[in-house]
């Protein structure tokens, strides 16, 4: 004898398909295998969580079946852009988070409590027996089984039109409380604008600020929050960051700064609202085929190899991280930069905090090309002052126009020649480099630097 599976049991299957795709976000962006899980469950895990317990789905056969199978899709399609659009007014849209928010509404459905009706409402009707009348030899049956009481009670049953109905609006509230909490606490005001857009100084962009961040430059044109990462999740988001420069391959490192490290992956932790890059004293043998002494720690919003698409790329914008420098800065350069998406090197080049053997200065620096193939560059410093005491803000708007560096939210550089300032897409990268123009000494073994999250904005 078959055993059919339970309504709550065919639920799950889509339920755990979405924790499945959240789970694949660890993969390299756009690897086939997060992609297919990620495809698969947003166009139909959502609506098959809320209606494959329903028998009039379920049970659906021949044309009924397809009928059923665009329901589902439309559904899950519905609820996948009406969370896209909810985490974008909170400001903090992100595959990841889509896929959690959906995942977490899927599970919900899984579990909800059936409202079992008979099939027959959904496989067609059947021919009504006639209502026996005055003359009839069956007036002596039962009036429930064939007055105006059944009569009516029949349609109770419902269609697909009732069951989809019905589980739509609980999935819809579902989803409404799910993204009402997505913001971590900030004032629902933050979408007033768009996604975390408004005019600088209105509580739309207040609000999707980071706690304790100084506020966003005056423009005329409202700003949306193109890119934030706060670090709550349990390790690195790798919808966001990669490990390493473009030309990585296991590791890597910058040889043109005849710099000591090989970058790894294992130096790199991020959770409870921390990213920590680390440098250790360790040799680690290169695929360069050169034996560094150091192994250490990078970011980037670039590619996993030199063929892959980068996963973010910024064109003009205000970039802002906040990041506590090394408290020993001999030997190490902590630096918070963009570099060129399709050019695949500098220039140009755009240094918004550098820290080279210092925890005393912020060195900021723009990059161009002359006409002879030159690089050229123009920079200054601010200093001083104990950066390794605490977290600073460091930031650049950079605009067609103007090239502006700030620390803490005030001004202190500014270039404005448009011929040096870079029209292409950058790549954001955050990294901590070791033995530039100075070795670290003897007794110093390792060092860190620490960022509490980082933003983009854009008009």
């Amino acid at each position: 004898m078959t055993r059919s599976w339970s309504p709550t049991a065919r639920r799950a299957v889509p339920a755990l398909l979405g924790w499945a795709a959240v789970a694949a976000t660890a993969l390299p962006a756009g690897s086939p295998p997060r992609v297919a899980l990620t495809a698969a469950f947003v166009l139909a895990g959502p609506g098959a969580a809320a209606l494959l317990g329903r028998p009039t789905i379920a049970r659906a056969a021949g044309p009924d079946r397809w009928a059923a199978a665009v329901l589902v899709l439309a559904l899950s399609l519905a609820l996948a852009v009406l969370t896209a659009v909810c985490l974008m007014l909170g400001g903090v849209f992100s595959a990841r988070t889509a896929l959690l928010v959906l995942a977490a509404v899927s599970t919900v459905l899984a579990v909800l409590p059936d409202r079992p009706g008979p099939v027959r409402a959904w496989r067609g009707a059947r021919p009504r027996p006639a209502r026996p009348g005055p003359d009839s030899p069956h007036t002596d049956r039962p009036r429930s089984d064939s007055g105006p009481r059944a009569t009516r009670a029949r349609p109770r049953a419902g269609g697909p039109g009732r069951a989809a109905g019905t589980l739509t609006a609980a999935a819809l509230l579902v989803l409404v409380a799910a993204c009402s909490g997505s913001g971590g606490g900030r004032s629902n005001t933050a979408g007033a604008s768009g996604a975390g857009g408004g005019a600088p100084g209105t509580a739309a962009t207040a609000a999707a600020l980071p706690e304790g961040a100084p506020p966003l430059p005056a423009s005329d044109a409202p700003w949306h929050l193109a890119f934030d990462d706060r670090f709550t999740a349990a390790g690195l988001d790798r919808s966001k960051w990669t490990t390493c420069y473009d030309w990585n391959d296991h590791g890597c490192t910058n040889a043109g700064n005849g710099e000591d490290q090989w970058y790894q992956p294992g130096q790199v932790k991020a959770g409870g609202g921390l990213l920590t890059l680390t440098a250790q004293r360790r040799t680690a043998a290169g695929t360069d085929g050169r034996s560094h002494p150091w192994v250490s720690g990078m970011v980037s919003t670039g590619r996993d190899s030199w063929n892959a698409p980068p996963r973010h790329t910024f064109t003009y914008g205000y970039f802002a991280a906040s990041i506590k420098v090394p408290a020993d800065p001999h030997g190490f350069f902590p630096a918070f930069w963009l570099i060129p998406a399709e050019e695949r090197g500098t220039p140009p080049e755009v240094d918004i905090a550098e820290f080279p053997n210092t925890d005393q200065y912020a060195h900021a620096n723009l990059h161009w090309r002359a006409e002879d193939g030159s690089d050229q560059h123009v920079g200054q410093n601010r200093g001083p002052a104990d950066f390794s005491a605490g977290f600073h803000v460091f930031a650049v708007d950079w605009q067609p126009d103007e090239v502006t560096w700030y620390v803490d939210g005030t001004p202190w550089f500014k270039v404005s020649d448009p011929g040096r300032i870079p029209d292409v897409a950058m790549e954001l990268v955050i990294n901590l480099a070791v033995g530039y123009l100075e070795t670290p000494p003897s007794g110093t073994d390792s060092a860190a630097l620490q960022v509490e999250w980082v933003q983009v904005w854009q008009h």
